[in-house]
């Protein structure tokens, strides 16, 4: 299958691993700095006649089934529409998915007209650390998942906060029904270059039936990522990073207790899970979305841009609780990367 990568920065060298892992056919890289398609040759391998700087040239030229496009947010809508007017039937899109709610909206209207499916880069269905968990919460030993909380050191709401939100949504197969924010002052420094900004702070969401998720990365926090999972009768804590999980669950003779009797008799486990990688769960992206299986679609990344919206409406209005609904700013641009 012909692909094309457009954007050789970081993460577009390593979609370009990505696709020859799969065994598709590498078409063309696109990027404006011919500094990055250098490092793209150097890194990867890819020859000068693969190198373009006009991602319209390159679409029109080659022709490809498949697009990734791994540029900064704000070329994500223009990108994405190129790509499925030129006939692009699979299109891999980074995160976060737009820097505006109509831009997404955009991206889902163009690539049904043409027919295109899109996928956005939430890798969390097919990394270890996230799949465990869900298969312990969902056992009768466990009781449900009520709530999730992610501490973490300080990053970007918009770089690593997106992923969290669809983290959520995966867990519970629920939508996100309100959000709550307290920002830190300041902005988080970008290395992708100083015209974009990102915030870092505490954000609180629930979902129409009640579960809850925190997530506290605010800017005098400096080291790690620990995920709580709580339910009726255990906790699972894990420790991305290092790559360790461990869970505690009530023994069964006491779980038709109420949950005030938190100190009751408890059976611990433990494992390794593989720390983050971004190659592997990538290509899982890349393969689920070729095959129709099970992708993180956009709709599940607008979905985790309005959460992002909603956090910055909450904060600039006195941490208010605002409701994903029609109501959210829709043409509003944020200077995400």
């Amino acid at each position: 299958m012909k692909t094309a990568v457009l954007g050789a920065g970081r993460m577009g060298r390593r979609h370009i691993q990505v696709v020859r892992d799969l065994g598709l056919e590498l078409v063309g890289v696109c990027d404006a700095n011919p500094d990055a398609l250098a490092l793209a040759a150097k890194e990867q391998d890819v020859p000068p006649a693969l190198h373009f700087t006009d991602a319209s040239r390159l679409l029109k030229q080659t022709q490809p089934d498949c697009v990734i496009v791994a540029t900064t947010a704000p070329s994500h809508c223009e990108y994405t529409c190129t790509a499925a007017e030129a006939g692009a039937k699979f299109i891999l899109c980074e995160k976060p998915m737009a820097i505006s709610l109509a831009e997404c909206d955009q991206m889902l209207d163009v690539c049904a007209r043409y027919g295109a499916r899109l996928a956005i880069n939430h890798q969390m269905r097919f990394m270890e650390q996230y799949t465990e968990p869900k298969r312990i919460i969902n056992t009768d030993s466990f009781g449900g998942l009520a709530s999730v909380s992610v501490r973490a050191g300080t990053f970007g709401l918009a770089m690593n906060g997106t992923h969290y939100f669809e983290m959520f949504r995966y867990m519970t197969d629920e939508a996100p029904a309100n959000v709550i924010a307290w920002f830190s002052p300041g902005k988080v420094p970008n290395p992708r270059g100083i015209q974009y900004e990102d915030r870092a702070g505490a954000v609180r969401i629930t979902t129409a039936s009640g579960k809850r998720f925190y997530l506290e990365t605010s800017y005098d926090q400096g080291h790690g990522i620990t995920v709580v999972y709580a339910g009726r009768y255990g906790q699972i804590i894990v420790d991305e990073l290092a790559g360790n999980m461990q869970w505690v669950e009530r023994e069964e003779q006491y779980r038709n207790l109420p949950t005030t009797r938190y100190g009751m008799g408890s059976i611990s486990h433990s494992q390794s899970i593989p720390p983050a990688d971004v190659i592997e769960p990538s290509k899982a992206v890349l393969k689920a979305l070729l095959e129709g299986n099970d992708y993180p679609t956009g709709q599940d990344g607008r979905q985790a841009v309005a959460v992002l919206v909603a956090a910055y409406i909450s904060d600039e209005q006195g941490n208010r609780t605002v409701t994903i609904d029609n109501q959210l700013p829709i043409q509003r641009v944020f200077p995400w990367a």
